[in-house]
């Protein structure tokens, strides 16, 4: 997990980040919850999913037709601190250059 450059790689695409905002959260999220919350394709979502579990960032579980995202929970401390960054400086209110 220390592949610093896939780890942003994962993060820097949109829709990704925003999945992460939503896992990163806590608890369970089915990729069908994931799909309406983007506005995605089942097949585009799981996709990114993919990169972001390749990233080491989330673990999945097959529940029936659904496969079920969560946040790795043996992500080293280094890397939360590095998520945790990225999602902060996405999540505060961007000023306008006066």
């Amino acid at each position: 997990m220390s592949d610093i450059p896939r780890l942003l790689a994962a993060l820097a695409e949109p829709t990704r980040l925003r999945a992460m905002q939503i896992v990163w959260r806590g608890g369970e999220h089915c990729v069908c919850d994931l799909m309406c919350a983007l506005d995605a394709t089942q097949s585009r979502m799981s996709r990114h999913m993919g990169v972001l579990k390749a990233a080491g960032l989330v673990v999945d579980r097959r529940d029936a037709q659904w496969v079920r995202y969560r946040r790795n929970p043996d992500i080293p401390a280094a890397v939360i601190r590095i998520v945790d960054a990225v999602l902060a400086a996405v999540e505060k209110p961007r000023r306008r250059a006066a």
